[in-house]
Order: C-alpha cells, then structure tokens, then sequence
C-alpha cells in the first residue's frame, strides 16, 4: 500500500499539501493525515478524493508517537512521501514568553519531526521524499523570534545532512523555507508581541509555499524558497556578515514595540 504521510494536516500548509496531493497524484493508496484536531482531520478527509487515514496523534506526546509506531509495524505501508508540517512559533522577547511553551517549540518543531522522520524511513524505498517544513527563519538568528528561528535552523541543517545520507537509498529530502504564510500561524505566534512591519510586505498565500515546495521536491532540489524578497534575504545572509543584520533587526523591533 502506497501512502503520504503528512503532520499538522489540520490547518495552514499541512492542510494545502494534503489537497494539492489529493488533486495531482493518482499512484497513491492512501493519506495519512496526522494532527491533534480530530474535527478538522475529519473536514479535510471529507473533501478529498483518496482514501484517508485520520490518525489524531499529539506528537509532543511519547505514548502518541509510540501509537504511531505500532500502526506503521502493524499495516506496513509503503510510504513515498513524508511532510513534516507540524510545528508552531511565539513571537517575543525570550524572557516574556513562559519557558513551557518556548519548550515546547522545541519539542514539536525538533523532537517530534526527528522522531516522525526516523519511524517513517525504514518504509521508504527508492524514490520516496522527505518535504520538512522549515522557514526563512532558519537562515539567521532572529531576535524576538529566537527559540523559533533556532528550531527551524535545526530543520534546515538536519534535512540537508540527511538528504547526504539518504542518498545512496535514493529517498529525497527537501527542505522548505518561505518567509510569512498567510496560515493560523500567527494567531498563537502573536500572543506575546507582533510580526515586523517589514515581514508582513512579504507574506505569500500557502497555496503558492505548497505548490513551489512540491515541484522542488520532484526536481530533487534540497531547498525551496518562496518569493522573490526572501530569496535575496537568503542571499544576503549568505554573503553579509551575520551579527550587523541581526543588530538592525533587534533595533527594528525595538522601533515597531515603541510605536505601540
């Protein structure tokens, strides 16, 4: 049995995968849509053509993920890609944020996409992907978006180091880093304090995020990058050096939380 498995399906970009992939594949048995709302899964399988399987796991939860490990041993899927979209961001200096949801950050951004990852590899065979959601946040330290920026950089540098090693088995790994998403996302982000002025000129529809990250994917490219503005802020971040930007940005924010 051929299927995706996609995290954060519920919402946001997990959500656009899943029916972006529902309308475009036809090899595919099954999706495997994993999030904690059942209600919205349940949506989101009503308006796709696949077969589905809903599977309402909390992935900052050891007892869910080991759930997801039995169903995987039990069924013994084939599965041809993997989309690691779940995860989240809080917004705000790192000492007016409660340390348990910063914690948690890390938890769901890192831990529990390494886990998602290693459980589903052995079921890959030639020609299977990897599509991890990281952010344009990855490419530098972000003040006032720290625990974040630094979770995405772990994503961007594991899929990178892992697609080296997957190599030779022929699974590939893309990393997908847009700048602002029109998604839920921010609805938790800002509950501590606001996106940049400046991030918001540069917000994109997820429909385009998706629709770029799965021709990257299919062309074997280890990164996608959407938009033209953030593009050159990964290329200013290649070539200039990193603690000026990061100064400006701090100062910036600063500028923006006075303005209030």
């Amino acid at each position: 049995m051929n299927v995706i498995v996609i995290t954060g399906a519920s919402s946001g970009m997990g959500r656009e995968f899943a029916l972006q992939l529902d309308r475009g594949l036809q090899t595919i048995d099954e999706f495997w849509l994993v999030a904690r709302r059942i209600d919205r899964l349940k949506e989101l399988a009503a308006a796709m053509r696949h077969r589905v399987k809903i599977l309402p796991l909390d992935l900052s939860s050891e007892a869910d993920m080991r759930l997801f490990g039995e169903v995987l041993q039990e069924e013994k899927p084939v599965i041809r890609m993997l989309i690691n979209c779940a995860g989240y961001g809080m917004i705000g200096d790192f000492m007016e944020i409660p340390v348990e949801q910063q914690a948690g950050e890390v938890d769901v951004n890192c831990r529990a996409l390494l886990q998602m990852t290693y459980a589903c590899i052995p079921y890959m065979r030639q020609k299977s992907r990897i599509i991890q959601l990281a952010s344009s946040a990855a490419f530098m330290p972000q003040p006032g978006f720290g625990v974040y920026a630094a979770t995405k950089s772990f994503v961007l540098s594991f899929s990178r180091a892992l697609r080296e090693e997957l190599k030779e088995k022929k699974i590939y790994v893309t990393a997908v880093c847009p700048g602002p998403v029109r998604t839920e996302f921010f609805d938790i982000a800002e509950q501590y304090g606001d996106t940049l002025a400046i991030k918001k000129f540069t917000m994109v529809e997820a429909e385009r995020v998706v629709r770029e990250a799965l021709a990257a994917s299919c062309k074997n490219r280890p990164m996608s990058v959407c938009s033209l503005p953030i593009c050159a802020f990964w290329a200013m971040t290649r070539v200039m050096p990193q603690d000026p930007v990061v100064h400006i940005t701090y100062l910036l924010k600063k500028k923006g939380h006075k303005k209030k």
